[in-house]
């Protein structure tokens, strides 16, 4: 549809090569679940003349090497768990139900973001460079940088072949506004014909809206959470984790399978409110999730202005280390029994 779009807005001129063009729509490393490549930046490398590189190739092993560890470690370690939260919410309480959610939102994440790093990196070894995909989200400061940082390639498809078609911001208030709700509400749809996903794009519009009309929207666009210093201050916490919080409700919707059901994990959350302990479905110390959790989060913290280059240190020790450690987790945290298919497949 981009190369089709472009062509009508006469940003890019027809090819008169099939083959080129046929690579384009079928370069497998992105055509299941992205990046979302325009015509305009993937079909050029695929028309010029490419050559090895070997700083490239180390670039897109490594990278893929990362997007194994988010999605064998991070993404399916947790999916039983997420699984059976939200299959059996009706006899948890809401400590276990917020941790299910909770969860599901590093789930979600590993899964995505690690498939788009294997992908990024598969394109590098035939010599192609895709558009970064996620750039830490999850350290976020309000909404509008969630959607900066998240599945950046769909949030720049739907401002380029909708937002801005549509009058973007350069209109009245009143319909920039409308214009941001229609985004979020086809981002909704685009996930699938659920009323869960429409009512999921609701909510972050209703999330969204607030910050634009503030003017904060694009604040924290050139700029990262700790920009300079090395640990965030008292108020970028407060910020990163509100904006969790809001993102994480919302996914409540995104992950039950029907609106019944959305609504009913919420009121056993409110109905019941007590703590107990959660036990892992297959016997697991649920410990040693919540260990591996927090050194991901640390670990991503200090190498959030990087996002392509996972395993960026100096030393060759501390490299090899890192190497060691996450092939060592991809064996240990590897279970037979757990389903590895992508969550974004289905979309």
């Amino acid at each position: 549809m981009s190369y089709s779009f472009d062509i009508y807005y006469k940003k890019l001129k027809p090819t008169q090569n099939f083959i080129a063009f046929t690579a384009f729509v079928s370069f497998f490393p992105q055509l299941v679940a992205g990046p979302i490549e325009r015509a305009s930046n993937l079909l050029s490398q695929i028309t010029n003349k490419r050559t090895f590189s070997y700083d490239q190739a180390s670039s897109g092993l490594k990278l893929i090497l990362w997007g194994f560890f988010k999605k064998l470690v991070i993404a399916d370690a947790l999916a039983p768990i997420v699984d059976d939260i939200f299959a059996n919410y009706h006899t948890y309480p809401a400590s276990t139900l917020i941790l299910g959610v909770c969860l599901f939102s590093f789930q979600v994440y590993g899964d995505f973001s690690g498939y788009s790093d294997i992908a990024i990196g598969t394109a590098k070894l035939f010599g192609v460079e895709l558009m970064s995909n996620f750039k830490f989200p999850n350290f976020s400061r309000n909404v509008a940088e969630y959607w900066q940082r998240w599945h950046i390639s769909l949030s720049t498809w739907f401002r380029h072949y909708l937002y801005i078609p549509m009058g973007g911001s350069r209109v009245s208030q009143l319909r920039a506004v409308r214009n941001i709700a229609v985004i979020f509400l086809v981002s909704g749809f685009w996930h699938g014909a659920n009323w869960t996903f429409i009512f999921w794009g609701g909510l972050h519009a209703l999330f969204y809206i607030p910050v634009f009309l503030m003017g904060r929207n694009r604040m924290y666009a050139d700029n990262v959470v700790g920009e300079k210093t090395l640990l965030p201050t008292p108020v970028e916490i407060l910020q990163v984790l509100l904006t969790f919080v809001l993102v994480t409700f919302s996914r409540i919707f995104f992950r039950s399978p029907s609106l019944t059901d959305s609504f009913q994990y919420i009121n056993q959350i409110a109905s019941n409110f007590t703590y107990e302990s959660y036990v892992h479905p297959m016997g697991y110390r649920m410990l040693d999730f919540y260990i591996l959790l927090a050194l991901f989060i640390i670990y991503e913290y200090s190498i959030r202005r990087h996002e392509r280059e996972p395993f960026k240190f100096k030393s060759k020790i501390v490299r090899f280390f890192l190497y060691t450690a996450v092939v060592l987790a991809m064996l240990l945290f590897y279970d037979d029994g757990v389903n590895r298919s992508f969550i974004y497949f289905q979309f």
